[in-house]
């Protein structure tokens, strides 16, 4: 077995929650910025750090999809992009894929669990139902995943397992997009199979995912950047950080990871991704928002959807600063 580095040993400070006059909290974790060549133009911390990607890793996987017969696009191909909020415009569209391609709820291999979005949840118990697969926010992805077996000849059982040719072919495609071989391999959340990759070769693989979309050029990672820019709500959803970053900024391909992770790629080729070392998902906003502006974002763009209030009593009493960028 391969043995990388420990995340936490380069670990820098990203952020700091201030609250009144003191510095309350601080995140740690690693940021890299790609320039438009492909070059690091700023890291902080190590930006060859080796990470699970998470949820990040979701457009990688869709481009390997749509490479071996799926065929879908606009919020279909969104969806499968997705770490939705279970809302019932997210359900539906997933039902529809499913059965498009002649599958049903009962195929999806996914983690049961409630929506995302609380009023979702709240109205799933309320009607009296329990976690389930659909509503897990995986279950774009798993519906693509079968899909894909479905138009591949493959079968749909055991889709998950790492020896499966559907998960072959991904780890193919996220070594070519990353440019970094995948070392490790474990679980995920939602039972897929998760592959490690280089903070630098995520950020990379975005890169490709936009640059690709921003010229149209019919190739799967122009597909998959092209349905994630055009169709923000669904890639998240209802109150989400990356819908707001999405709709804020034309052209940029984004997504959010589990514990901390997240990766974007603008349309003229820039491109950045970072890992919180805690895990934690208050710091994220503000991080890529810093981030994207090194990376020659407009900051008047970001302001919005990198607003994270620190509250007292239901008022600001502080914020949540980068430690890095424009503003740091």
């Amino acid at each position: 077995m391969v043995t990388a580095p420990d995340v936490a040993s380069a670990a820098v400070p990203l952020a700091r929650v201030h609250r009144g006059d003191l510095v309350e909290s601080v995140h740690l974790g690693h940021v890299v910025v790609l320039a438009p060549d492909g070059s690091v133009a700023h890291a902080a911390g190590d930006p060859d750090v080796v990470i699970w990607p998470r949820s990040s890793l979701k457009p990688v996987q869709a481009v390997a999809m749509l490479r071996h017969g799926l065929d879908v696009d606009g919020a279909d191909l969104a969806l499968v992009c997705a770490s939705h909020s279970g809302e019932p415009g997210h359900l539906e569209v997933v039902t529809g894929l499913l059965a498009a391609h002649g599958l049903t709820e009962a195929d999806l291999g996914n983690t049961p669990d409630w929506p995302l979005a609380p009023d979702a949840a709240w109205q799933r118990r309320a009607a009296g139902h329990g976690p389930a697969p659909l509503t897990q926010n995986c279950s774009g992805k798993h519906a693509g995943m079968l899909a894909t077996c479905r138009a591949a000849g493959w079968p749909t059982d055991g889709y998950l397992d790492p020896g499966h040719p559907l998960q072959r072919a991904v780890v193919a495609v996220t070594g070519e997009l990353t440019g970094a071989p995948v070392e490790h391999v474990t679980v995920d959340g939602c039972g897929a199979p998760l592959l490690s990759t280089t903070l630098t070769g995520l950020a990379r693989a975005f890169a490709t995912i936009a640059t690709a979309a921003a010229r149209d050029d019919g190739s799967a990672p122009a597909r998959v950047g092209r349905a994630m820019a055009a169709h923000p709500w669904h890639v998240g959803g209802t109150g989400r950080d990356v819908t707001a970053f999405l709709t804020a900024v034309p052209g940029l391909v984004a997504k959010d990871g589990a514990d901390g992770v997240y990766a974007a790629g603008l349309p003229g080729g820039g491109a950045v991704a970072f890992k919180v070392l805690d895990g934690g998902g208050r710091p994220r906003p503000v991080v890529l928002a810093a981030a994207l502006a090194l990376a020659g974002v407009d900051p008047a763009l970001l302001a919005d959807a990198a607003r994270t209030p620190v509250l007292g009593h239901g008022q600001p009493v502080g914020a949540v600063r980068a430690t890095f960028g424009p503003d740091a």
